[in-house]
Order: C-alpha cells, then sequence, then structure tokens
C-alpha cells in the first residue's frame, strides 16, 4: 500500500464498513454548503472552465492574504508539485517523507539528492548545508507526512536562510496547514522571498479528496513559469466552484481545528497507555506509531478483522516494518481504535 484510502483492495477481508486511519481526511466531512454549490455547478459542465482561473485565484488570494498573480492552481497538490519539480534539475528531498517527492523526480528523469532526517525526525541544517547547490529544490513537508511534525519557526527561518545563501529553492508542502495550532504562517513569513513557495490544498482539511484542488504561493515570476509547464483546465469545473465558497467557511475552519485538537490529544494520551507502542509527537490529523512488538504486517491483519484500515509505514524510506501511522477521526471512531490496540496487546 504506497498510498492511504485504499479500501476496495481489503473489502473482501471484513463483512461491514471498514473504518478507513489510513487516509488523512477531515471526519467532520465537507462543509455542507457545497451540496447546493456543486449541484449548481452541473449547468457549467457543458462549458471550460475559465483557462486562467480568475475568480478561483482571487478566491484563495484573500485567504492566503496575497496577491491573485501569486497563487497557482492544480489538479491537487500532487500535480503542483509534479508541475515545480519540472522547473528545476535536482530535487533534494528528507526521508521519510511523502513518497511522490522523489517517485515524481525519477518519473522527469531528475538528479535526486538523498537525505535523512535525524533520529527525532528533525532536519539536520549542517548536512542541509553542507550539500545542497544553486539551482537545487529542496521539498519539505511541513508538516511532515509521515512523521506528523511541523518545522520550528526558528529552524524554518534557518532552513531558508541557507537555501538563499545558496540561491536554491524552497517547496515547503503544507497540505496539513489547517489541522496545525496556530504557529506561525509561512506565507506572512517569507512574502518577500523568491526562493519559497507554499502549497496547500482543499484535500484533507475541508475533506475533497475527490475534487482534487491544490494550490500555492510563489512570487509572480515562478507562477508564470508553473502556468507555461502545467497542463489547461487541470482544475475541473466543480473544483473551481469549491474553491470559491470553501474558505469563507469560517465557521467549519473553527469548528474543525477545535475537533481535531480535542481528538489528537484524546487518541495520543490513550495510545501511550498501550505499552507495546509508541505514539509519536504531532502537529496535524494522523499519528505515526513504532510498534515495540510484532510488526505492521500482523497489526494490520488483526486490524482488518475488526473492520479498521491502517497505513502500513515501511513503504517511507527511512522506515521500517515497526511503523504504522494512523489517522485522527472522529470520537467514535477513535475509541474503537484504541480499544482494539488493547485487544492486540493482550494477544
Amino acid at each position: 500500500m504506497v498510498h492511504g484510502g485504499d479500501i476496495l483492495s481489503y473489502k473482501n477481508l471484513y463483512e461491514g464498513d471498514i473504518i478507513d486511519f489510513s487516509s488523512n481526511i477531515n471526519p467532520l466531512g465537507p462543509p455542507k454548503i457545497l451540496g447546493n454549490v456543486l449541484n449548481n455547478a452541473f449547468k457549467d459542465v457543458d462549458k471550460y472552465p475559465d483557462i486562467k482561473y480568475r475568480n478561483l485565484r482571487k478566491s484563495i488570494s484573500r485567504y492566503l492574504c496575497c496577491s491573485d498573480d501569486e497563487v497557482v492552481v492544480g489538479n491537487g497538490a500532487a500535480e503542483i508539485i509534479d508541475v515545480f519539480i519540472m522547473m528545476f534539475n535536482r530535487i533534494v528531498v528528507f526521508h521519510p517523507s511523502f513518497i511522490e517527492y522523489e517517485k515524481r523526480a525519477r518519473v522527469h528523469n531528475k538528479e535526486v539528492l538523498e537525505l535523512y532526517l535525524d533520529e527525532d525526525f528533525n532536519i539536520d541544517e549542517a548536512l542541509l548545508y553542507k550539500n545542497i547547490k544553486k539551482g537545487d529544490c529542496i521539498i519539505l513537508g511541513n508538516p511532515n507526512n509521515p512523521t506528523g511534525k511541523r518545522l520550528e519557526e526558528d529552524r524554518l527561518k534557518n532552513i531558508v536562510e541557507v537555501i538563499e545563501d545558496r540561491d536554491a529553492f524552497l517547496l515547503l508542502d503544507e497540505a496539513f496547514f489547517e489541522f496545525c495550532p496556530f504557529y506561525y504562517d509561512s506565507i506572512k513569513l517569507f512574502r518577500e522571498s523568491r526562493n519559497v513557495a507554499v502549497i496547500r490544498a482543499a484535500t484533507k482539511f475541508f475533506a475533497l479528496p475527490g475534487i482534487r484542488l491544490g494550490y500555492a504561493f510563489t512570487n509572480k515570476t515562478i507562477a508564470q513559469k508553473y502556468y507555461e509547464l502545467s497542463l489547461p483546465w487541470s482544475v475541473n469545473t466543480f473544483a473551481e466552484e469549491a474553491g470559491r465558497v470553501i474558505f469563507n467557511e469560517t465557521l467549519y475552519i473553527q469548528k474543525t481545528k477545535k475537533y481535531i485538537n480535542e481528538q489528537r490529544h484524546y487518541m495520543i494520551e490513550n495510545l501511550r497507555r498501550i505499552n507495546i507502542l509508541r505514539a509519536f509527537d504531532t502537529d496535524c490529523n494522523f499519528i505515526l506509531i513504532k510498534l515495540l512488538k510484532g510488526d505492521e504486517n500482523k497489526l494490520f491483519d488483526f486490524m482488518i478483522r475488526k473492520g479498521i484500515l491502517i497505513r502500513k509505514a515501511s513503504t517511507f524510506k527511512g522506515l521500517d516494518k515497526s511503523y504504522i501511522r494512523v489517522a485522527v477521526k472522529d470520537f467514535d471512531s477513535n475509541k474503537y481504535l484504541i480499544e482494539c490496540f488493547k485487544e492486540y496487546e493482550k494477544e
């Protein structure tokens, strides 16, 4: 399982609905307003979307507090990552991290420099400074997937200083940004930098993986180059209409942040009472777990028989079969997962 959310592959192993802890989607579901919005959008499916996404980019720019010509959009964050990778000759990745960083670079026959996080899943700034060179693109998850850790503000500033000093480029993947406790806003921090782009997405926080809407902030020059490389009409009519309303759903955003924060604390507290595992600190809506007994395959088989799909983490470079990842979901599902872990501990 290279990515989460693949319920269909395991549907025959459990009679009933499988609870998907492998996919990190907002458990509250999408904003309710979208039902009417998407129904109304159907009347426009016989027309091409605006090829320049003018209204969509204006909506996103207001949400990000930047100008609309500093916004790029794409078919999910994955497409935006893919297009940015095309712009550079060498891609620098830190493992463990989102698999597509390296995979897309190799698809485009780019040189890839693979570095590794330290034992606490932090970036060694000295290692970065020693290895990067002019023209490199460094891709970092913030928070990182699968570790769940957000870069501390001072550490991120130091990293950007190193990158600017070397005239390299930082692609900061913040697909899980809204789930985090608010410490700082990367876009505000690096608004004037010509060496930084910040990617976000509607996929996770707004619970719209089927819509495929990603967006990013970057400087005007890079944004222009992005659109020279990207495919036309990669954002469809439904995604375009969704993006014009979801960022105004203030109550939904506040409710989600509060709920995820409560459930994150609940899960960490209870997982740490189970002696056969170690639950790592997380800043978002998923938790990396190290198994101190058994491995990912044994636990996966146990959990799927209970109607739970977990994410095996050995597919992330730098992690072995003693690691898994689980999402933060609704209270009843989270409680059931904890109970199943307790059962597994007794076996």
